[in-house]
């Protein structure tokens, strides 16, 4: 090796080296994005989410601390559609038990701000970073504070007309988040260390790009069956009412609105979008099987078919059982997971070229 190969390797070192900590950064937000998800997906579930009626990014994030505190977050609740209708008799002990699960889904908000943003000034003044991948990491930070605002234009949505928020909104603002959690894990392993794999150079990336679409917009109907509860009802497999294609899919005028109102075609089309991607991610698979096999950065697609799999059967399980919380939680973090899986798997294979 020259003098100077032997300085680039050292120059290439060093700069891996300094941006290591900055790639652990975005995975731990990436993770923090996933609980907020997940402790979301407890609000939803549990009807939590409507029990705090005002919005106040910087004093909300104290709780109640005396009862006149407590009294006053009560009688906001109690002007709402879904007291009156859904839990009339509440006393204050059942308010307390809807509260806290709302109040820490925004208290984590806030603390994922803190905590991208103080590493974010640190990592820039230690210069681990320069100014041209400030711009886009201060581009997320922007992102996930307009998820808040998201956040609380979907909860407004019930709190006048409806005992639930609206499921166009609800998808909305699960479509950003995941958004957000795909940019954190493209922008970190954007940042692994140079290198090359020649499997990623024969490797087409549109298949990858095109999987990533079809789990995207699998998770946006996915909040949409969330969003009507349309998961509650037609508990059996692989029939559904009795039928491969059941009676009334079409029975909202205009038909478009049966996509995204009908809560038989919307979990009539999740299942069909499930049948879609593992059909798809089988021959991926298979293609790359005989092609020549899993080396390399192709070792991702045995484990996304995995991941695929996995979510399938839990998420005819938790059909059958009528959405219990926990295996819900799990179909909806194993989604997420089954995304950033693909993101990763596109973002080495434009990596390692």
């Amino acid at each position: 090796m020259t003098s100077i190969g032997m300085g680039q390797s050292l120059t290439t070192t060093v700069d891996a080296d300094r941006l290591r900590p900055v790639r652990i950064w975005l995975y731990c937000i990436a993770l923090m994005v996933l609980l907020m998800v997940a402790v979301g997906g407890i609000t939803r579930l549990t009807g939590s989410g409507l029990s705090i009626a005002t919005w106040e990014p910087i004093s909300g994030a104290i709780p109640p601390l005396t009862d006149a505190n407590w009294q006053a977050e009560f009688d906001n609740y109690k002007q709402i559609p879904q007291f009156h209708i859904d839990n009339p008799g509440m006393t204050m002990d059942g308010f307390k038990a809807i509260f806290w699960p709302e109040w820490s889904h925004r208290l984590l908000g806030r603390l994922i701000g803190l905590a991208f943003a103080v590493p974010f000034l640190v990592f820039l003044l230690q210069r681990r970073f320069s100014w041209k991948l400030a711009g886009p990491l201060a581009g997320l930070f922007v992102a996930g504070g307009l998820q808040g605002v998201l956040g609380w234009w979907m909860v407004s949505s019930g709190l006048e007309n409806l005992t639930s928020v609206s499921q166009y909104r609800l998808a909305a603002h699960l479509s950003a988040a995941l958004v957000l959690f795909l940019s954190l894990i493209w922008v970190a392993r954007r940042l692994e260390p140079p290198a090359t794999d020649p499997a990623a150079r024969l490797t087409r990336r549109w298949p990858a790009a095109v999987l990533l679409g079809l789990v995207a917009v699998q998770m946006a109907a996915g909040a949409f069956v969330a969003g009507l509860h349309a998961g509650m009802g037609y508990n059996t497999w692989p029939l559904m009412d009795g039928a491969i294609i059941p009676d009334g899919l079409g029975a909202i005028e205009p038909l478009w609105r049966n996509l995204f109102e009908n809560a038989m075609t919307v979990q009539f089309v999740h299942r069909c979008i499930a049948y879609v991607i593992v059909v798809y991610v089988a021959i991926l698979v298979w293609r790359q099987g005989r092609a020549g096999g899993f080396a390399g950065v192709n070792g991702w697609l045995p484990r996304l078919g995995a991941l695929v799999l996995l979510q399938v059967a839990l998420g005819i399980t938790t059909l059958l059982t009528f959405v219990p919380l926990p295996l819900a939680l799990g179909h909806q973090a194993l989604a997420f997971m089954l995304a950033g899986a693909t993101m990763a798997y596109l973002a080495d294979l434009n990596r390692l070229r």
